[in-house]
């Protein structure tokens, strides 16, 4: 069973600084990690003067870039639906684990990056799924015993839970 977990924050939080620091920590001890990132927004990878963006806008429904340092695959959606999660998922190459970012809504076990500074509500009080917090202030009384409490300054408190959450991941399947 794929282990999956879910980096969910509000823009600005650290996500990405935390997620880089866990990436590379991992990677260094010979784990093979993937990472999909969700956006809301139209993405663009190429000029659209180069043949793959023009190969792509003639009508491939997907075009391989390849080259001797990475490939990437386009895949056109041409006005149907946006593939599920678990799709999304099939399609990444086999990884000791899968981070996702921007999958708030999302049935899945997630670390919730969280700074007061950042003005938003976290998504702990009301969303089960989330199993720690990695945030810059101390742990707010009458939080559910089960969420485990991080300080967001010592990323190594964060990459320490999460060995102990894949180990324990691991034991269950």
């Amino acid at each position: 069973m794929q282990q999956v977990l879910g980096v969910v924050g509000t823009s600005g939080s650290g996500k990405t600084t935390l997620l880089e620091y866990l990436l590379a920590q991992l990677a260094q001890q010979g784990r093979k990690v993937n990472v999909i990132k969700h956006s809301h927004h139209d993405l663009q990878f190429e000029p659209q003067h180069k043949d793959s963006a023009r190969l792509r806008m003639a009508g491939a429904a997907e075009v391989m870039v390849a080259s001797p340092f990475r490939y990437a695959i386009i895949h056109e959606l041409r006005g149907a639906a946006e593939p599920s999660l678990e799709e999304q998922l099939a399609r990444m190459a086999p990884a000791d684990l899968t981070l996702l970012e921007g999958f708030k809504s999302y049935p899945i076990d997630k670390l919730e990056v969280y700074r007061v500074e950042a003005g938003r509500a976290p998504l702990y009080p009301h969303d089960e799924h989330v199993l720690a917090v990695a945030a810059d202030h101390a742990r707010p009384e009458g939080l559910r015993p089960s969420v485990a409490w991080l300080d967001l300054n010592q990323p190594e408190q964060v990459l320490a839970w999460l060995l102990t959450h894949l180990k324990k991941n691991s034991a269950n399947c």
